[in-house]
């Protein structure tokens, strides 16, 4: 039987199709759509196996009961499906069934779902919640939008911003005021934009290792879309930690499918999505990024989640004082950070603190490679291993033979507001109007 689970209607939906304990694809509508974070299942998602049984993410009435009771309009679902589950049970099995590691503590924390805004599972079974309006993630959302980007959508822009800041601003009593609909003008009308942003980080991560200390057990899971904050993250200690690549709403189109029969599944990696079949030679990309700095490439399986891990990566020579230049080029902030793709034999020479395969953390910097260096010293480090299924390991393996230098920096094959490259036409539509050389 092949499970088609979808996480469909607030934003950024996805599919996924799990055939017994192999997943066979998961993708973000966007991709196909190239509308960035489309909350609407896209038809080339559909029927690409045939399924008998499709499962929802969350349960719809709930949602609309929730929405109704404090003023909000229904919402009507196009799915149609066999088997509903709770949206923070949709994200704790997504990181459940995945994990490497079987007796667990589970934390959740979202902005919110049908009511739960933050849980805490061990193993399966939900033991203590936050209920709406109280929330991190519209908290967060909330001073995101008041700063100036756009709220469910740029947060890792206010996380990036928050390094040139201080934290001034004790916004504490926000944590008992019901942010959904974002703050008030008078809102520290006079504070800098970047004082806000470390003022908002820094309480997220208070609040963060509050909730990891009711999670006693040595294992624990990271789920929902505030696990995205690699910094915070950072701040956890003695844990061994698993997060998704995907952990916000689109992973929960597996959380889903896997609730069905509620087994472990084979995770190897999140190369899952449309694939783009062709022969590349590693040598002539390494020669055409030492002559001209930038280079994409779009090859294999695109990665389930927000970044680019190899398959529809834009690389640039690290060793040179590039940051402005591919900022440019993905019109993105002058200050926003890139991140560094590394062999993983070398990772703790070049960096210091927690590190893996899908940029879960940040790690400090023991170097001088600015261009993959933020303004505090760190580093959201790829630790691209020997199994690693992408063409980028072969690529810094010969690039480590060049230059003896092993890491590149690595950051999506896209430009600021749009998807990621998904299929083909986009490859040879990125290239030609941004004139970008890609693989």
């Amino acid at each position: 039987m092949i499970v088609l689970g979808i996480s469909e209607g607030f934003h950024n939906a996805a599919v996924c199709y799990l055939k017994d304990d192999i997943i066979l694809h998961a993708s973000e509508s966007e991709r196909f759509s190239k509308i960035k974070n489309d909350k609407y299942i896209h038809p080339k998602q559909m029927n690409l196996y045939k399924n008998n049984f499709v499962a929802y993410y969350e349960k719809p009435w709930l949602k609309n009961l929730r929405r109704i009771l404090y003023g909000q309009s229904w919402l009507k679902s196009n799915i149609n499906f066999d088997k509903s589950f709770y949206h923070h049970e949709s994200h704790a099995a997504a990181g459940f069934y995945t994990a490497p590691f079987d007796d667990c503590n589970i934390l959740v924390i979202d902005s919110i779902g049908e009511f739960d805004t933050v849980s805490i599972w061990d193993n399966m079974n939900k033991i203590k919640s936050w209920k709406y309006p109280k929330s991190l993630g519209l908290l967060y959302s909330a001073v995101t939008q008041k700063i100036g980007f756009k709220p469910n959508e740029e947060e890792y822009i206010t996380m990036g911003l928050a390094a040139y800041g201080e934290p001034k601003y004790d916004l504490s009593f926000l944590l008992n005021i019901n942010n959904h609909k974002g703050l008030s003008a008078n809102f520290f009308p006079n504070a800098r934009k970047e004082d806000l942003a470390a003022s908002v980080q820094k309480l997220y991560e208070q609040e963060l290792l509050k909730l990891v200390k009711l999670c006693p057990k040595k294992n624990l899971i990271l789920a929902g879309g505030c696990a995205l904050n690699c910094v915070a993250n950072s701040k956890i200690k003695n844990k061994n930690i698993w997060i998704l690549p995907a952990p916000g709403d689109a992973g929960s189109a597996i959380g889903a499918a896997v609730l069905v029969k509620k087994q472990k599944i084979k995770w190897q990696d999140p190369y899952l999505g449309y694939e783009i079949k062709k022969k590349i030679n590693p040598k002539k990309i390494v020669n055409y990024l030492l002559k001209n700095k930038v280079v994409g490439v779009a090859n294999g399986k695109a990665e389930f989640g927000p970044r680019a891990l190899g398959n529809r990566s834009l690389l640039a020579d690290p060793r040179l004082d590039i940051k402005d230049y591919v900022n440019k080029i993905k019109n993105r902030e002058k200050f926003r950070p890139f991140s560094p793709a590394i062999l993983e034999e070398f990772s703790k020479d070049y960096f210091d603190g927690p590190m893996n395969a899908y940029m879960n953390f940040v790690a400090k910097a023991k170097h001088n490679l600015k261009s993959v260096t933020h303004i505090d010293g760190t580093a959201r480090v790829q630790v691209v291993n020997k199994n690693c299924n992408s063409i980028l390991r072969k690529i810094l393996e010969e690039w480590y033979n060049k230059t003896k230098c092993p890491m590149l920096l690595n950051t999506s094959l896209n430009i600021k507001g749009h998807p990621i490259v998904n299929d083909e036409k986009d490859v040879k539509n990125f290239s030609n109007k941004y004139k970008i050389k890609v693989y």
